[in-house]
């Protein structure tokens, strides 16, 4: 596979279930390992991954990137002030996973600070199986479709595709780089709730996945 997957996570919220209905469905995907991977440049240099967090009183913690990856987020902005904060901070919640992957370690800053709940479990799970199959990943993750849903003052939903056509995983013992073909696989559907903390910052709570979903074929 061109990434590992985040493990199936537990059914959102009825409304969540009433928003992945009308956005064509999401569920769980029995291939819940088969996610992101990484190939070497020869150039180890890190940069700041993209700046999409929306301002808040929060005292947001530095993610940065390796030089050989880099995620790439569309549908930024709606015009609507508080779903293009929401969907800012959705991005860092995907930015803050694999920042906790290149620095080989589930105690990174950003993963508590942009999930909590069962996502930061989900994610927590995530990164740790990058860790112990001692593997990265390379290339480029483009996130598309990004859609926001609002309900109440501090609840949203989020749901967005990724083409993992043009990332890969690597062994970091090894050095070998997977460079799987594209395929239906190489697409994953994320179905997300997000909720607002104290310090103004929309966390993601829960996330479930489908890989190879139509929605998101191109």
């Amino acid at each position: 596979m061109k990434r590992r997957t985040l493990p199936a996570a537990a059914a959102l919220t009825a409304a969540a279930a009433l928003l992945l209905t009308a956005c064509g469905g999401g569920g769980d995907n029995s291939k819940a390992n088969d996610k992101i991977a990484g190939a070497d440049t020869g150039n180890t240099k890190t940069s700041a991954a993209p700046s999409t967090s929306a301002p808040s009183k929060a005292n947001r913690p530095k993610i940065s990137f390796p030089s050989y990856a880099k995620n790439v987020f569309e549908d930024q902005k709606t015009g609507d002030t508080t779903k293009d904060a929401v969907l800012a901070d959705s991005a860092m919640s995907v930015n803050s996973m694999d920042d906790a992957i290149f620095k080989g370690s589930t105690d990174a800053e950003a993963l508590g600070f942009y999930n909590s709940g069962k996502a930061l479990s989900s994610a927590i799970t995530f990164v740790q199986g990058y860790i112990d199959k001692n593997d990265t990943w390379i290339g480029e993750t483009r996130y598309f479709d990004r859609k926001v849903t609002l309900s109440g003052d501090g609840q949203a939903y989020v749901t967005y595709c990724s083409d993992e056509s043009k990332s890969f995983l690597k062994n970091k013992r090894t050095g070998k780089v997977d460079k799987t073909p594209t395929s239906a696989d190489s697409y994953v559907l994320y179905h997300t709730s997000l909720s607002k903390n104290p310090q103004g910052v929309w966390q993601t709570t829960d996330i479930v996945s489908n890989r190879g979903d139509k929605a998101c074929q191109p």
